[in-house]
């Protein structure tokens, strides 16, 4: 991974809400963002090392499509347009698609087999925005000087936590919550950047190490590691024209929608803070 020089402070020592809000929605000018030369592990499992190539557009195209150059077909293939999402994975000797609509998954989010619209991903690996309507608190600087931001999210039933690096104000880490029957709120999702690279044009700044992290209500927890050689802004790589459409190919399909949970789990009340440091191990592979 190339060593990056750090972006440049933009930041005073006591920001203004609204100082922070324009740091981080610098990177709305990204529309489009794309590389052929990253690289995704699941490091939960221990699984080898996937070559990979992203490509997305604002607001909900996405594609990731990762394989083992060595086995054909091993691959993973996540994806999503303005009306669906898809995920393409290895399933015994067959592959399976799991896939649902946006707008039907969103009505049964709380109930959902995982927990967060999948079109998250496009702010998950760095294209964050901050509505200051949806600002609840910060911002506030932690012990660890980092400014942190809490914001309801659009969906009305989850709440997301921004740290934000308190000098080139970008985003180092995300928390998405959903609340419990009892009050308080648990983690359902949480993305981790590092190694960000200040691009000029546009001004912006981006991750090329980011961990993805879900924890579904009944399935095993899942913990993406992707790293990027580099990016093209504003450009996609790649001339496929059904890039962004989700392929009919895996010998069996299911519908999210119908795989969604009946009645809400009994939440465990472990807080998102707590939670967040459950994952000691990564720490020392998601610096700068």
């Amino acid at each position: 991974m190339t060593d990056f020089p750090a972006p440049p402070p933009v930041l005073s020592d006591v920001p203004e809400l609204n100082d922070v809000i324009a740091a981080v929605n610098r990177n709305d000018a990204v529309q489009q963002l794309s590389t052929n030369s990253a690289s995704i592990q699941d490091i939960h499992q221990k699984t080898p090392r996937f070559t990979a190539n992203v490509h997305l557009q604002r607001e909900k195209d996405f594609r990731l499509r990762a394989s083992l150059p060595i086995i054909l077909g091993s691959g993973l293939d996540i994806g999503s347009n303005r009306d669906v999402f898809w995920f393409e994975v290895p399933d015994g000797m067959s592959r399976t698609m799991y896939f649902a609509r946006h707008d039907q998954y969103q009505n049964q989010l709380q109930h959902a087999a995982i927990p967060v619209n999948p079109a998250w991903l496009i702010e998950a690996i760095g294209l964050v925005h901050l509505d200051p309507a949806l600002v609840i608190q910060g911002p506030v600087r932690r012990d660890d000087g980092l400014l942190e931001i809490r914001s309801r999210m659009p969906d009305g039933i989850h709440q997301r936590v921004c740290y934000i690096d308190a000098d080139g104000g970008f985003v180092t880490q995300q928390l998405l919550t959903k609340p419990t029957i009892g009050g308080g709120e648990i983690l359902i999702a949480e993305s981790r950047t590092a190694d960000h690279r200040f691009y000029e044009n546009p001004a912006c700044v981006l991750p090329h190490k980011i961990l993805l992290r879900l924890l579904p209500t009944e399935a095993p927890e899942m913990n993406l590691m992707i790293e990027v050689g580099d990016y093209s802004v504003n450009q996609i790589l790649s001339g496929d024209p059904n890039l962004f459409v989700m392929p009919q190919t895996a010998p069996n399909i299911r519908d999210l929608t119908k795989l969604s949970l009946a009645t809400p789990p009994a939440p465990t009340e472990t807080s998102y803070t707590q939670q967040a440091t459950l994952i000691p191990e990564y720490r020392g592979t998601m610096t700068r």
